[in-house]
């Protein structure tokens, strides 16, 4: 049971971070993002057989990690200013905090903490504040950077994308190889977490039970 909730939620999750992206990108000029089918909750039209199912679930099954897979083709040109830039790059993680926040809701106020389905729920909210955490990292290709990024001076901007394919892979790495970095790390999510009333041995149950192997 816990290993489907978590499945189908982050599936929904994933959704909902690249309908949060591309809404943002909407209302901030891009109306082609309705041309090509990103306000939708349908995950095919985010999904890439690599980047949004194989690593999301390796990461997942090595350390629940919440790991974004999708991804929307903004036209960042079309965008009326920089600040909606920014805008689109914060919308995908404040959309995974604003479920983190429900999900947690749910379990203190309703008997789903006490049911079968509570240590996946707990799981799986606490993967939305990983996710949250993690994309806000103010690197490429993370949407920390993408909110940072049009207010850089180009050259800036130019030389870090050429490393953001390697950089994602050091970040990941540092994460769990560097004990103090990854210790940070897991510290500002159980922090935050809490404070979005995520009951964390609630949660720490739900990945015992979803990495069951």
């Amino acid at each position: 049971m816990t290993f489907l909730v978590v499945i189908i939620g982050w599936i929904f999750s994933l959704c909902l971070h690249e309908f949060s992206h591309a809404l943002a990108a909407y209302y901030g000029g891009d109306i082609t993002v309705k041309d090509k089918g990103y306000l939708t909750f349908n995950p095919l039209k985010y999904t890439h057989p690599v980047y949004s199912l194989l690593l999301p679930m390796i990461f997942l099954m090595m350390g629940g990690i919440g790991l974004p897979g999708g991804a929307v083709y903004i036209e960042k040109w079309r965008l009326r200013s920089r600040e909606w830039e920014t805008v689109v790059s914060l919308a995908g993680p404040f959309a995974n905090a604003l479920l983190a926040i429900v999900l947690g809701l749910v379990l203190q106020l309703t008997p789903v903490g006490s049911s079968s389905i509570g240590p996946g729920v707990a799981f799986l909210a606490f993967l939305q504040i990983s996710a949250v955490v993690l994309n806000l990292i103010p690197l490429p290709p993370f949407d920390g950077f993408g909110a940072l990024e049009p207010h850089l001076p180009m050259d800036i901007r130019l030389k870090l994308a050429q490393t953001q394919g390697m950089l994602s892979w050091v970040v990941l790495i540092l994460l769990w190889q560097v004990p103090f970095i990854g210790n940070a790390f897991w510290g500002v999510i159980s922090l935050l977490a809490r404070l979005a009333g995520i009951p964390l041995q609630l949660a720490g149950l739900g990945m015992d039970q979803f990495m069951f192997w």
